[in-house]
């Protein structure tokens, strides 16, 4: 793999990815995310498809309060349809199993101020993603 930066694209497997969603008819892009991620959650051994789920996850979260957009040269040239929001959940719970996995893509940086960058790019994408807390004030049940 050829990474040449910290970002969601900045790698020839999210960039690939990135044109492969252009390729597509736009009803097709949502399958294509979803599959990255379900495949990353449920991947034994090496994460494949890691890069992938990474950048589906920015796109997710690119529209969701907080989040930012994909405007990297490396993203797709093509709008991206509203995602439903399950796939939220899906990106968290994908970025969580690569942040935890010791051996796969946290493992590959040389320079370990890249894999802080890296890392902390993770870490904003999970706290966009996550759920927003419940916004209704629960009631002190006194005895």
């Amino acid at each position: 793999m050829g990474t040449w930066d910290t970002g969601p694209f900045d790698n020839d497997a999210a960039a690939d990815f990135a044109g492969a969603l252009d390729d597509v008819e736009p009803e097709a892009r949502e399958a294509l995310i979803r599959g990255a991620l379900i495949r990353t959650i449920h991947a034994t051994g090496y994460l494949a498809e890691a890069e992938e789920a990474v950048a589906a996850a920015a796109l997710i979260a690119a529209p969701c309060p907080g989040g930012e957009p994909v405007d990297t040269p490396y993203g797709p040239k093509t709008p991206m349809p509203t995602f439903p929001a399950e796939l939220r959940a899906l990106a968290d719970e994908a970025l969580d199993r690569i942040a935890g996995d010791e051996a796969g893509p946290a493992s590959g940086w040389v320079d370990p101020e890249d894999w802080k960058q890296w890392l902390a790019m993770l870490t904003g994408l999970r706290a966009v993603l996550a759920p927003p807390p419940p916004s209704i004030a629960l009631f002190d049940v006194q005895p």
